[in-house]
């Protein structure tokens, strides 16, 4: 490291953002993401303010034979965007957006955050479906797929994208689009970051906002079977404009709008955005309250930024996590009784299992129309996470994560799961998770592309 480290000269030279070796000041702070379990030192860090940037960063890398690896929004609890004494392409400068709102078009920066694109397109009462969290970086979410509140109203991430500017391995620099590199615009829309380092990202956008209404509802664990059952026969009946996540085995937090005497107290939570009218939204949660009585409820207009936002506090910057996931095609009376089972053993406070349900405009993309690993008929990807504060609490909630996948193993439509949920990504769960004609067609995409796979800390695609 110290050799590269003397070398960092020649790369400070050649871009136009900073450069940050292990004695630089600035560089423990450069090289942090938001796992705080993850505790990397590259030999240099590149922060690129360009495309050529980023072409000469990899050029760089090549000639030393350093490994790569690509930081966007650096929120993946695989801290996969830093690599260990090799050289980290920092895109987090690279996060302007631009809206026309004539067109309902925005492009955005690699390296920009969903903050920084819900601000520019909510500003035009626009958006585009960007995940639960708003400090998740755009890039990384949007090419493993990218669910979110608007999943069933305008599918993921990728099903909104119009093209995207890639780096090449080589350095040379593509658009992807229908029209220009097809096979790479294929593959990207799920594949994640194994074909290049994508610096732009062109989005088509909906209506929505910036006020929207929410409806959250939590119930006591000892009412977890029948109010997961609720949540198994009501979600599939909600409108077109709406959107639902399921916060199994979460505490309820200590804000305002939770009575005093529940603050802190685990159970499970569904929650209800919708972007109609209060009115449609009233007459669609009627029903959960009649069902299944909650603990509390909270039902109130809300900016959509804020909806976004609204999550943030279950997953600080710095915390310490842990993931896995897999599909499952309904929440069945076997699943709940895992689910239930788990939610109490677990010991932070933090960690809980948030499920998401796949349907209505996620269903209506065709199964081999984008590289997502995972099926286009309607499901839930139940996703386990582990988040502390402290690695005494995620080591015993690592164990706690893996014991519930472990025991809905059997129970899953697909065990290799959502890619972006890989917190230890492997070729076996890679493979499972897109299948072999999908996985074997990203195989020919990534040798064509990067046949040398500078681009494998990632859930990676082997070069055919």
């Amino acid at each position: 490291m110290t050799e590269v480290s003397d070398d960092l000269g020649v790369l400070r030279s050649s871009i136009g953002g900073p450069v940050f070796g292990p004695d630089d000041t600035g560089y423990d702070e450069a090289r942090s993401i938001w796992n705080g379990d993850i505790d990397h030192r590259p030999a240099g860090i590149a922060r690129c303010l360009s495309p050529g940037d980023v072409g000469s960063a990899l050029g760089f890398a090549r000639d030393r034979e350093l490994e790569v690896s690509v930081r966007g929004g650096g929120h993946a609890f695989s801290g996969t965007a830093v690599s260990e004494g090799g050289l980290m392409i920092d895109l987090s400068a690279m996060n302007g957006t631009s809206v026309e709102s004539e067109t309902a078009m925005a492009r955005v920066g690699g390296g920009a955050t969903m903050a920084d694109l819900d601000a520019a397109t909510q500003a035009h009462g626009l958006a585009v479906t960007g995940g639960v969290i708003s400090h998740t970086g755009v890039g990384g979410l949007t090419l493993g797929g990218g669910m979110g509140w608007l999943t069933h109203l305008a599918g993921l991430s990728i099903d909104n994208l119009a093209s995207a500017e890639v780096v090449l391995a080589d350095g040379s620099v593509v658009r992807a689009s229908d029209d220009e590199h097809p096979d790479l615009f294929w593959a990207i829309r799920g594949g994640g970051g194994n074909f290049g380092v994508v610096t732009e990202f062109e989005y088509r956008l909906h209506p929505v906002g910036p006020e929207v209404n929410l409806g959250l509802f939590f119930w006591s664990l000892d009412d977890g079977a029948d109010a997961l059952r609720l949540c198994r026969e009501f979600i599939p009946t909600l409108p077109t404009r709406s959107g639902s996540l399921i916060a199994a085995g979460m505490c309820a937090p200590p804000e305002p709008f939770v009575p005093e005497q529940y603050r802190g107290v685990p159970g499970h939570a569904l929650i209800v955005a919708g972007f109609s009218s209060a009115a449609e939204h009233a007459a669609a949660v009627a029903p959960i309250r009649d069902a299944v009585p909650p603990l509390f409820e909270f039902v109130t207009p809300i900016p959509y930024a804020g909806l976004q936002q609204m999550l943030d506090g279950a997953a600080p910057w710095g915390i310490l996590g842990y993931e896995k996931a897999l599909d499952l095609v309904d929440l069945t009376d076997e699943v709940i009784a895992v689910l239930v089972e788990h939610a109490p053993r677990k010991s932070s406070p933090l960690s809980f299992m948030p499920i998401f349900r796949l349907d209505g405009a996620f269903a209506s993309v065709g199964e081999n129309d984008t590289a997502f690993g995972g099926a286009r008929t309607p499901h839930y990807v139940c996703n386990i996470a582990g988040v502390a504060d402290t690695p005494e609490l995620l080591a015993a909630d690592r164990a706690w994560t893996r014991s519930i996948w472990e025991a809905l193993r059997p129970l899953a439509s697909n065990q290799g799961g959502y890619v972006n949920f890989m917190a230890e990504p492997d070729e076996n769960r890679v493979r499972a998770s897109y299948g072999p004609t999908k996985y074997d067609r990203l195989a020919a995409v990534k040798a064509h592309y990067d046949p040398g796979n500078t681009f494998h800390l990632n859930a990676n695609i082997r070069p055919a």
